[in-house]
């Protein structure tokens, strides 16, 4: 990637489109036909794709245009599952919606129970925040999963937002995507965006490049949002960008760091602190109830061995009056090298038994 840098670096100079340049939007149409074939030739650079500042931006951006979707609505509401990424419950406040936080536990798959969802509150739904791989779980939505996600977006006309940021990172089998179900379920991609990122893919989180595509009647209405209310991608990150989603193997080569690491995991954890390896991502999702909890653990872990995890309650939300889902697990991030996380996991098993 440095030495399409080094070539476009004068462009810095230059105030990039807001639309993104040509080159890009084809990369990531092209990305898109490759990974999800029933996309080949359908995702239009034109209509289906815009480039954003990371994932982040997009997923708290996209907030405005959907609930505009719905003015007739009072009290209008974003459903999020629980646990969840910050960044949907700061968009749904930002923006005056309702945040509705859906328990996703074992017993659901580490996914929101859909059919438990009350037809009077999807009325009023204006966005569903759906992530898979899951963060912190790693659970990934089946295609049936996200056909009965899709269909409720279309019966209650809300927006399907399907953050896929983790998608490429898995151990044999590609996670399915909404986007192509979507097409295949209904033959059109009304109601539902797809967010990506080069920071899991690619490993490249400081280049702050990602892209939504799917819907393009509302992606013209958030184009025409973001032109006035958001940062435009520089124009060297572009070339950058465009090089690396037309590359896969440098995430062939990350995908199989993970597994290695994923493997140290399970021979060092075991059974202990309810490991599973999940389905994709990189996160471990850890039980510390026997330890005071996430909180307790976290500290335990930092004073005693020098190890970082993130308490699970700081990634969940108690409501109406239910036990908040995160208070006993730690999330447990495997981005190392083999060794430094054989190191650190050793360490978590030496500290706690």
């Amino acid at each position: 990637m440095q030495p399409v840098l080094d070539e476009h670096v004068a462009s810095f100079g230059k105030y990039p489109p807001i639309r993104g340049i040509p080159e890009l939007r084809q990369a990531i149409c092209g990305w898109l036909g490759r990974r999800y074939p029933a996309l080949d030739g359908v995702a239009d650079p034109e209509r289906h794709v815009l480039p954003l500042n990371g994932s982040r931006e997009g997923l708290f951006s996209a907030i405005f245009p959907a609930l505009a979707r719905k003015p007739n609505i009072a009290d209008r509401a974003v459903l999020i599952p629980n646990p969840f990424y910050q960044v949907y419950a700061a968009a749904s406040a930002v923006a005056g919606a309702e945040p509705i936080f859906l328990r996703s536990g074992a017993d659901t798959g580490f996914l929101p129970d859909l059919d438990s969802l009350d037809p009077v509150l999807l009325q009023r739904t204006a966005a569903l925040y759906l992530c898979s791989p899951s963060n912190p779980e790693g659970a990934v939505a089946s295609r049936d999963y996200l056909e009965k996600a899709i269909r409720l977006a279309w019966a209650h006309d809300f927006l399907l937002c399907a953050d896929e940021c983790y998608s490429e990172i898995y151990a044999d089998t590609p996670p399915p995507g909404a986007l192509e179900v979507a097409l295949e379920t209904t033959g059109s991609l009304a109601n539902v965006v797809s967010f990506q990122s080069l920071s899991k893919r690619s490993g490249l989180p400081g280049l702050r490049s990602g892209f939504i595509a799917g819907d393009p009647a509302f992606l013209a209405a958030f184009g025409r949002f973001r032109n006035v209310a958001c940062p435009q991608v520089p124009l060297p990150i572009q070339y950058v960008s465009a090089a690396a989603w037309a590359d896969e193997t440098h995430v062939e080569q990350a995908r199989a760091v993970y597994r290695a690491n994923f493997e140290a995991a399970e021979a060092i954890l075991q059974d202990r602190y309810g490991y599973a390896r999940p389905e994709g991502g990189f996160f471990l999702w850890l039980n510390m109830a026997d330890f005071g909890g996430g909180e307790e653990a976290a500290k335990t872990l930092w004073k005693g061995c020098g190890v970082k995890v993130l308490p699970g309650t700081y990634l969940t939300k108690s409501q109406d009056g239910q036990a908040d889902p995160g208070r006993d697990y730690v999330r447990l991030a495997l981005v190392h090298d083999a060794e430094t996380t054989r190191d650190g996991l050793a360490r978590i098993v030496a500290t706690l038994g």
